[in-house]
């Protein structure tokens, strides 16, 4: 529960700065910068590799769009929200794991639990 809470924190801090309504037109583009500057954070913390880039930076906008959308949809309801959320980003995870090596995957761990730290203060 407690590593799940603190993916949840994560990557509410991660992409608090990403996930934000778009003007109508732009969403798109929008969600792709993120995707890119999201995907270049963890290129250079985790190496990855131009195959590799470009299945995260996929990833990464799906997760994006899927969090915008969850936060559309369940605005009214933080508790199914916060659940919906929560499985979005063990997905996530799941998936990113399939992608990136065992020592890339610590090192993601390791942003993570840095990028963490650092915002709790």
């Amino acid at each position: 529960m407690k590593k799940v809470f603190a993916s949840i924190v994560c990557l509410a801090l991660f992409t608090a700065g990403y996930i934000q309504p778009a003007a109508a037109g732009d969403g798109t583009t929008k969600t792709a910068v993120r995707a890119t500057e999201m995907t270049r954070r963890m290129a250079e913390q985790t190496k990855l590799t131009e195959g590799q880039y470009v299945k995260v930076r996929a990833l990464n906008m799906r997760l994006l769009t899927e969090m915008a959308e969850l936060r559309r949809q369940l605005s009214n309801d933080t508790t199914k929200l916060d659940e919906a959320v929560a499985e979005t980003q063990l997905r996530y995870e799941w998936d990113l794991a399939n992608i990136l090596r065992p020592k890339q995957m610590v090192a993601y761990d390791e942003m993570k639990s840095n990028f963490t730290a650092v915002n709790m203060r």
